[in-house]
């Protein structure tokens, strides 16, 4: 049960960052969530749009996993695993707010997932 509510958390997170990525990227609030000057912004509004689809995918695969109930087990593990794996890479590489954004509420939850919780 621990173990669902976690992984549809994570499901969440990512459509908001689908959201933040594919909608209001180039405007002030995208700025301000993701500290962007105008101009990158702007440049860069179809990269974060791809990004944005990529984490939609995400999310897709673990709601998959909690549609599947006890079936989706490997769904949910390997999607968790894809989440976390991303977010180290985007705190090495981006910022380490993601580590916190992203991986720690993937590896909680794969921790819940694996155990049974």
């Amino acid at each position: 049960m621990i173990g669902n509510i976690l992984v549809a958390l994570v499901a969440l997170i990512h459509l908001y960052i689908v959201y933040l990525e594919m909608e209001p990227w180039d405007t002030p609030s995208g700025h301000k969530a993701f500290n962007l000057t105008p101009e990158f912004a702007k440049e860069s509004k179809v990269l974060a749009a791809n990004q944005g689809l990529y984490n939609g995918f995400l999310a897709a695969g673990l709601l998959y996993g909690l549609y599947l109930g006890a079936a989706g087990f490997q769904f949910k593990i390997f999607f968790l695993l894809c989440v976390a794996i991303a977010g180290l890479y985007g705190a090495a590489t981006v910022g380490k707010k993601i580590l916190y954004i992203q991986t720690v509420p993937a590896v909680l939850a794969l921790i819940a997932v694996w155990f049974g919780w």
